[in-house]
């Protein structure tokens, strides 16, 4: 996968004169689309254009862009070679203020890492919801994986989110066995034989794994919403109107959010 920044879309529908097909785009975040040889180009509103595909293919796509005055990338996604098995897992929800908690977990050897970066995998925050749930099936149908979902409920009953994270990690990692494991480093991280800050920008199975685990975490909002009568908002900024209707509607907090979030707090 590789990365340019900065790109002019008029410049790169240039692109369609060199036998490049034009795709539609696929959530509202693509604003030109294009596919040659199994390569896959994808510009994005922000100006960042990124090229998914094989190694090889995407070198003869980097010289027609070159030709067009589009230089070599900024930035290239980069992620660690490593050899034998190796387990990434990654969580979701954790700062959301509705919702309970998602770990996921991802394991390949080097035949399966290249093609999840051939499938464009990259860290879950990069990808827009619609892209994130292609992707999940994706990598579900590509290689081993394992998810632990619990709603907030049950996060709340336990009450301590580090002694969740250490558990449902070394759980969805055992249960992949045997390789090395490697987790997205958190505060109280106990577990994993790798534990290292930003993961998923180093380690494709980390990445994947943080897709799927979003996903799970995009499909517990939706289901909590079915369940309150009304959408519930993800992250914990523009959270206020949300808890102001749990209330009203008196329903059961722990049902739906985390209460020992301060912002809650102030609900209850």
């Amino acid at each position: 996968m590789v990365v340019f920044e900065h790109v002019e879309k008029e410049k790169l529908k240039l692109l369609l004169r060199q036998k490049y097909q034009l795709l539609a785009p696929k959530t509202i975040y693509e604003t030109l689309c294009l596919q040659k040889n199994g390569v896959k180009l994808i510009l994005y509103t922000s100006g960042k254009l990124l090229l998914q595909g094989k190694a090889e293919e995407i070198e003869e796509v980097l010289d027609d862009l070159n030709s067009l005055g589009i230089t070599r990338p900024e930035r290239e996604e980069h992620f660690r070679k490593e050899s034998g098995l190796i387990i990434g897992s990654d969580e979701s929800l954790k700062g959301d203020t509705f919702g309970g908690l998602v770990v996921a977990a991802v394991k390949a050897d080097a035949a399966l890492r290249q093609k999840l970066e051939e499938l464009g995998v990259a860290d879950s925050k990069l990808l827009a919801d619609r892209e994130i749930f292609r992707l999940a099936e994706e990598i579900k149908r590509l290689v081993p994986c394992e998810i632990r979902s619990i709603l907030p409920e049950e996060y709340n009953h336990v009450g301590k989110v580090t002694l969740l994270l250490n558990n449902l990690h070394h759980e969805v990692a055992k249960h992949l066995l045997p390789g090395k494991h490697v987790v997205d480093k958190y505060p109280g991280c106990t577990v994993g034989d790798i534990a290292v800050e930003k993961a998923e920008s180093k380690y494709v199975e980390v990445a994947a794994a943080s897709i799927i685990a979003r996903a799970a975490a995009l499909q517990q909002l939706q289901y909590l919403s079915g369940k309150a009568g009304f959408t519930l908002p993800k992250g914990s900024t523009h959270v206020r109107m949300a808890l102001h209707e749990l209330r009203e509607r008196k329903l059961e907090f722990r049902q739906f959010v985390k209460i020992e979030f301060a912002n809650v707090k102030e609900y209850i």
